[in-house]
């Protein structure tokens, strides 16, 4: 199986990145809208992740993976259909890519996170995934 990459939004005062860190790994709930369930439907163990802290700072702070795929989300009635996944943090980035970084970039123009600014979880190309990354350890 192919490995695919993503990248999931949260705000630091609901969840933060040092927190995910603290924690280890931490199920993925909560998410309540259909586009973001698809992705969070298509994740495959093993994925890699890009945690982003949305509203402020509004910037990419570290790498997770997928660690358990999709099941019912524990915050609702299974029959419901909403879903989770288990992620797991992996590592922090050396510098945190900010938004404005990434509107910068001219190999970043066409990323869902500037195209679908309020979608919690989409893909991401792997070169869009690398490029990012290398943003965030010069």
């Amino acid at each position: 199986m192919t490995k695919q990459y993503w990248l999931v939004k949260q705000e630091p005062e609901t969840y933060a990145w040092a927190t995910f860190v603290a924690d280890g790994q931490t199920v993925w709930d909560g998410v309540r809208n259909f586009q973001a369930r698809n992705n969070l439907k298509a994740m495959k163990a093993g994925d890699a992740v890009l945690f982003y802290a949305s509203m402020d700072p509004r910037q990419v702070m570290g790498v997770a993976e997928v660690a358990e795929a999709a099941f019912p989300d524990p915050t609702v009635p299974a029959e419901e259909g909403w879903v989770s996944v288990r992620l797991r943090a992996v590592r922090a980035l050396r510098q945190p890519v900010t938004l404005a970084m990434i509107k910068a970039d001219p190999t970043l123009a066409d990323i869902a996170l500037i195209r679908q600014s309020r979608l919690s979880v989409m893909p991401l190309r792997r070169a869009e995934f690398d490029r990012i990354v290398r943003l965030g350890s010069p």
